[in-house]
């Protein structure tokens, strides 16, 4: 029954999968709008469990996926390629790393680049701190390392290299099962592959609706510091409707036209703001402090990756690390997904010590700028970025906040709700190509699929916010806890699966080749190339 409506429709499609992810999510949505208080309190009381209980789970699981991506690329599999032997990288280096990059976490860089170190200078995490205090910033700039430095990319990164591998190398279809092979055999083809290709669907369309929610949050709070437009419902829904539009044309383009240009360009402009604010901001003084925060990241790394507040009991690491890690893992299957799919060719190595070290070095001289930057502001020029961020809680105004504070703001403040209009657009887009390869399979099929998750998007992301406004995204954020879970134990699977098959791969796969092809010449030798 199932296969005649998709070829009604003209889908290339696992049937199956996607007509189950479609009912799922309209279920998910008529309930959330219908039963809002019932949703709401038990998604709310098993997040919040979870946030307790298993929040020790979640810090050392992390910190071993690391250690792992590590171990292996520095061992001789490191030296495996993702895909045949003779392969080469499809893509040249620096447009691998705006595309993974603006993919990744860009978006969430230009929300948190100025609200999380306020916050934390405010409020120390450690309580041993004075708040707003010098030490107090040393453990700011600690913390927010901490959540978006390797550890957020490795919740990336270890996705990414297996289904690179599986896919890639093995040949296998471009799904969360498929990297559960060693494991699931054949079986990855049958129901208990479908069900866990399913769930990825759903754990993907929740973790982008959550982003396009907040970063409609901050394209308002920006557009009504510039225009005076006001902060409400209805203007959101416009602003999600939007960047909704503009994700389905960039996704219809295909993956070497929009979602590489559009990340290419955003990654200039949003260089381009990293530029200015240095410059125009106490340089020496910027400079000084990058390199001392990577000296105090490097310090905090260890302890953070193992600190669960046992002492204090604070309630503080659930909703801030543990949060973030249980909803970047609902992400996980999409940008590991597409940063497999852009990084055929690469061996092991390259792979992992690309996607762990570029993307965090430039984490820390963004929040460096940013961060230090707004301490400068409170410190030295009696700004007031914590009476606006903190006491007022307007996380999503706290970059056009900051920026109120140097020269040409209005242009500085339209250009930054520019990047995070492109930034979302290219999470939108990109997670629209992913969904539509959980549902296939494959990394091509018909362009109206991949406009059909766009727009699934942003109706989920619309029917939180109509239900229940900010606590709906506060609602949504506590299911997407829920959905991570699977995930995150499924990653453990990952490991053991890499290292079964690895053990496995002829001595020939090992051996070290010199010479490097261009970009893209070996796009063909197996498989299909990007497109």
């Amino acid at each position: 029954m199932l296969d005649r409506a998709a070829r009604a429709l003209g889908l290339r499609t696992d049937p199956a999968i996607f007509f189950g992810a479609v009912g799922m999510t309209t279920l998910f949505v008529v309930c959330a709008i219908v039963f809002t208080g019932t949703v709401d309190a038990v998604f709310g009381a098993v997040s919040d469990w979870i946030l307790v209980h298993l929040g020790w789970f979640y810090i050392l699981g992390v910190t071993t996926f690391l250690a792992f991506l590590v171990w292996i690329a520095l061992s001789r599999y490191g030296r495996v390629r993702l895909g045949p032997d003779d392969s080469r990288p499809d893509y040249s280096d620096p447009i691998w790393f705006c595309m993974l990059f603006a993919a990744g976490i860009g978006s969430i860089l230009m929300f948190w680049g100025v609200a999380e170190p306020i916050s934390h200078f405010a409020e120390p995490p450690l309580r041993d701190a004075e708040p707003e205090s010098v030490q107090a910033a040393r453990e700011a700039m600690g913390f927010t390392l901490y959540h978006f430095g390797l550890h957020t990319w490795t919740i990336f990164c270890l996705p990414g290299l297996a289904f690179a591998y599986f896919t890639h190398r093995k040949g296998l279809p471009f799904r969360v099962s498929s990297i559960l092979y060693p494991f699931l055999g054949e079986r990855i083809h049958g129901p208990i592959g479908r069900f866990i290709d399913t769930f990825a669907v759903l754990g993907t369309l929740f973790g982008v609706a959550v982003t396009i929610g907040l970063g409609t949050m901050q394209i308002n709070s920006g557009l009504y510091n510039l225009f005076g437009v006001p902060e409400s419902r209805l203007v959101q829904l416009i602003l999600i409707a939007s960047v909704t539009t503009l994700a389905v044309i960039s996704v219809a383009t295909g993956l070497d036209i929009g979602i590489k240009w559009l990340s290419t360009i955003n990654i200039v402009l949003a260089v381009g703001l990293l530029i200015f604010v240095f410059l125009a901001g106490s340089s020496l003084y910027l400079i000084k402090g990058v390199v001392e925060t990577t000296g105090v990241y490097l310090q905090w790394l260890v302890p953070l990756s193992f600190w669960n507040d046992t002492f204090g009991n604070t309630g503080w690491q659930g909703s801030w690390t543990v949060f973030y890690w249980a909803w970047t893992i609902t992400w996980s299957p999409f940008v590991g997904i597409f940063v497999a799919r852009i990084s055929r060719g690469r061996t092991i190595r390259e792979f992992v010590l690309g996607v762990l070290a570029v993307p965090t070095a430039f984490s820390i001289v963004w929040f460096g700028v940013f961060g230090l930057s707004a301490f400068d502001i409170e410190l030295n020029q009696g700004g007031d970025l914590v009476r606006a961020v903190v006491v007022e809680e307007d996380l999503p105004g706290a970059l056009f906040a900051f920026l109120a504070n140097y020269p040409a703001a209005t242009l500085l403040s339209a250009v930054s709700i520019l990047i995070v209009v492109v930034f979302f657009t290219t999470s939108s887009d990109s997670a629209s190509l992913v969904v539509d390869m959980l549902c296939s399979g494959t990394p091509t099929s018909p362009t109206r699929q991949r406009v059909f998750w766009g727009i699934t998007e942003g109706v989920v992301a619309a029917t939180v916010l109509t239900a229940g406004g900010v606590g709906g995204l506060e609602a949504l954020q506590q299911t997407i806890i829920v959905f991570g879970l699977p995930f995150f134990v499924i990653a453990f699977f990952m490991m053991g699966g890499l290292v079964r098959a690895l053990r496995r791969e002829p001595e020939s796969a090992f051996v070290r080749r010199h010479g490097r092809r261009r970009a893209g010449e070996g796009a063909t030798a197996s498989g299909e190339g990007p497109g």
